[in-house]
């Protein structure tokens, strides 16, 4: 067989095959398989899906039948296109995706021709298969492609039959056929499927794979993208097995004996090793680059001090110049300001005197001087004119004027609260900037005096921060802080339980003064005394602005250090973790090859497990063991021992599973009475057994005389199908 995961090559002989000869197509919800009949093999097989992906340059939407070559994606964008297939569960409804399907399936057995296929068709379907479907599967067959005659049969007797013929089975026995998505069980006397005593279970290989696709992302998170569909489905057929006694199996893993670590297979994903860490810096290179650090700094200041420099000069000068042309301006006569002004490229008086006013607050800022600007000066006649309403009284003005000086009052009071605002900021930018220059000029003059005021500051904060973390877990919030065991015991209660008593205490009162007291209002605040409960709240307020204002200063102390001090090692976790309800926050470990394994233990068991226990995935349906006693029950009292004393064989892709013979014989015989002889094989080829069987069967006369054509489905018309049925035994293939 060619590997299906690329498009089969085009059959060059098709002009060489007689025109009578049928094609014979296993239509598997699974695969698709067509060949010749008389064959043993198929010519080729598929994946029964299609695609619709979307041309990137022209955006055409093709169709793509089958597993798809990966280079495609270049080509075409499927990220839209989601797999189509023409079943559900096992029964074909989607007649358009079977049409593209079939047309793929024709062009690639080498077909030409407008449409119109001269070869008769059988093709398989499930047992007791819909009328309707049978019907609509006929049409198409008739209308798409012309056919002159087609017949229809089911997959597991014809993989019985064929394996009767090799000897394996008897003629009397059941088929048990797991498949994609259903099991079937059908007793088979002298040959001839009693389809009045077959049985269904949904359960097959697509339930195991999607099964064991869920419980590997639930326990592989961060994997999920690598457990693909396809890959799951490859780890299933290569690792997966049946249990001789699953709980047995289970007792084996759970005790995690050296039998189990046996079993586990283990998938190793792609990964690459990180680089190899660098080995720890001693003392003296500590001491080098600390040094180099020290001297780029102070050149660093140097150039940013002559910088500095240079532009004071310039300012001044600029200053001077600017002071010098206000001077000529007032010295001129009203004839030469013009000629002053057009040779100094300024407009007017006022925009001189601006360009004055900021080079003389950037001099001063350069030079480390305090600029407060002057207020600025409010005309009255502007004033008057922005805010008309407000120098007039009241009873001149109308119910609309009143609400106008209203707004005009309010305007003001917002613009005079912004200039404040803005003044304030000013001056403490101002302010932080004048404290930062003379801490500059503080550690240049002593670095060694500036370092230990540094060091020493920073012990007083750091045993304050420490002093409140104690108070705090003997009130009983115990934050946990990384790096830093707790010396209490963790709350891990509710909100209430994880406030300190202060807090505790805080939300009484609060409580408290929003009680009513039984009255028709609240009345709180009418008494002097009510007011003290607001100094009482507020103490806990105080002491977390305090902890703030400390925790923010500690950080800053702990940023310089670091800067300026190479074997400074800051505190772990406590300027940032004195005002949070902290958990312990481990660092990230490097990743190994250990965390791309996937392992598979209890899953190459368990999952194929639900084919004789669907209720594991919530499947109300009996399993395989019980499926087969049932169709023993259903059959007629006459033909039963035939059918118990018969062949059980296991055919279809869902029976590949090592140990499911054996476990199914155990399951009947402790159902039957004792010393009763219970044999359950296996079929020579699961996946292929029904389409050799169809192509032998295809080959034979009795095919002709089964098959109807166009004219006759049309004059019996489609109830007509219900009793056409395949008479299986007595075949010359199978004598």
């Amino acid at each position: 067989m060619a590997d299906t995961s690329i498009r089969p090559l085009r059959q060059r002989d098709y002009h060489l095959v007689p025109r009578r000869t049928p094609l014979v197509i296993d239509n598997g919800a699974f695969h698709c398989r067509i060949g010749w009949a008389g064959e043993d093999s198929p010519r080729f097989e598929f994946r029964n899906v299609v695609n619709k992906p979307r041309h990137r340059a022209s955006g055409e939407i093709v169709s793509v039948v089958g597993d798809f070559d990966p280079s495609l994606v270049k080509t075409f964008d499927f990220t839209r296109a989601a797999m189509r297939t023409p079943f559900d569960g096992n029964v074909v409804y989607q007649y358009e995706t079977m049409e593209s399907i079939l047309d793929y399936a024709f062009e690639r057995m080498g077909i030409e021709g407008d449409n119109k296929i001269d070869h008769p068709v059988l093709m398989t379907e499930c047992p007791c298969n819909p009328v309707y479907c049978r019907g609509k599967m006929a049409e198409l067959l008739f209308e798409a492609y012309d056919i002159p005659s087609v017949a229809f049969g089911i997959d597991a007797v014809f993989g019985y039959l064929h394996n009767k013929n090799q000897g394996l089975c008897e003629p009397d026995g059941v088929v048990v056929c797991s498949g994609h998505m259903a099991t079937h069980v059908i007793p088979m006397v002298n040959g001839e499927p009693v389809l009045e005593a077959a049985v269904r279970t949904p359960i097959g290989g697509y339930h195991v794979t999607d099964y064991l696709k869920r419980l590997l992302s639930l326990q592989y998170p961060f994997h999920v993208n690598n457990i693909g569909w396809e890959k799951v489905e490859e780890l299933k057929q290569e690792h997966c097995y049946i249990a001789s006694d699953y709980h047995s199996e289970l007792e084996i893993f759970e005790r995690g004996s050296p039998e189990a670590d046996e079993k586990t297979k283990v998938w190793q994903l792609p990964w690459v090793p990180p680089p190899p860490e660098k080995e720890p810096a001693t003392e003296e290179e500590i001491a080098r680059k600390a040094a180099i650090r020290e001297k780029q700094g102070q050149r660093l200041r140097e150039m940013a001090a002559a910088k500095r420099s240079t532009k004071i000069a310039d300012l001044e000068t600029e200053v001077i110049g600017l002071e010098q042309l206000l001077q000529n301006l007032e010295d001129a006569g009203d004839e030469d300001i013009d000629a002053l002004l057009a040779e100094s490229g300024y407009l007017s008086r006022e925009e001189i005197q601006g360009a004055l006013a900021k080079a003389t607050v950037s001099l001063r800022k350069l030079k480390g001087e305090a600029v407060l600007p002057e207020p600025e000066k409010v005309d009255d006649s502007t004033e008057k004119d922005k805010y008309p309403l407000l120098d007039v009284p009241n009873s001149l003005l109308t119910v609309d004027q009143l609400k106008e000086k209203k707004r005009q009052r309010f305007l003001k009071m917002t613009s005079e609260g912004r200039a404040r605002a803005k003044l304030k900021r000013q001056e403490e930018g101002l302010e932080k900037e004048r404290e930062k220059q003379l801490e500059e000029e503080r550690r240049l003059a002593n670095p060694e005096q500036y370092l230990e005021e540094l060091r020493t500051r920073h012990g007083e904060l750091s045993a304050r921060a420490e002093q409140r973390k104690r108070k705090r877990q003997k009130n009983g919030a115990i934050p946990v802080v990384a790096g830093q065991p707790a010396t209490g015991t963790l709350v891990l209660g509710g909100r209430g339980e994880r406030l300190t008593a202060m807090q505790k205490e805080r939300m009484r009162l609060l409580t408290t003064a929003a009680f009513d007291r039984g009255k028709e209002e609240d009345t709180f605040g009418m008494r002097d005394e009510d007011w003290q409960l607001y100094k009482r709240m507020g103490k806990d307020g105080e002491d977390d602005e305090d902890a703030e204002e400390d925790d923010a200063e500690l950080v800053r102390l702990e940023a310089r250090l670091q800067e300026i001090d190479s074997t400074f090692q800051p505190t772990p976790g406590l300027a940032q973790g004195m005002q949070k309800t902290n958990v312990e926050v481990q660092a990230p470990k490097p990743l190994t090859a250990e965390d791309y394994r996937i392992s598979l233990g209890v899953e190459r068991f368990r999952c194929p497990e639900i084919v004789l226990q669907p209720s594991m995935v919530g499947v109300d349906q009996v399993g395989v063991g019980e499926l087969v006693g049932a169709s023993f029950r259903r059959m007629p009292e006459n033909l039963h021992e035939l059918v118990v004393k018969g062949t059980i064989l296991l055919t279809g892709g869902n029976t590949l599973f090592s140990g499911l013979d054996a476990r199914l014989a155990a399951e009947l015989k402790a159902s039957r009475p004792l010393d009763s002889t219970i044999r359950v094989v296996k079929a020579a080829d699961p996946l292929l057994d029904a389409w050799r069987g169809a192509s032998r069967f295809a080959a034979s006369g009795a095919f002709r005389r089964f098959a109807f054509s166009k004219q006759e489905y049309e004059e019996r018309g489609q109830d007509w199908l219900r009793k056409h049925k395949l008479v299986y035994s007595n075949l010359s293939p199978f004598s």
